[in-house]
């Protein structure tokens, strides 16, 4: 179950790369709701302490890489939207 977690996180992280693309060097953000992805990076940080205090980096390592990229893909809303 661990590597299908582990497999799973690191696919949904890579399916995102293509987002952070179209806002960043396409500077394109339209049908990019920044609440959506704020409350995406607000459920990051949740589950990240929740993993921090189970010690269980299957939760946590994962969180820490979706605050990184929930933080692209809001800031770039914010520069760009």
């Amino acid at each position: 179950m661990k590597r299908l977690l582990g497999a799973v996180a690191v696919a949904t992280l890579l399916m995102t790369i293509p987002q952070i693309y179209t806002i960043w060097v396409d500077q394109q953000t339209a049908g990019i709701s920044l609440w959506s992805w704020i409350t995406y990076w607000i459920g990051s940080l949740v589950w990240l302490v929740y993993g921090l205090q189970k010690r269980d980096w299957i939760i946590y390592l994962p969180c820490a890489a979706w605050l990184l990229i929930d933080s692209a893909v809001v800031a770039g809303v914010l520069i760009y939207g």
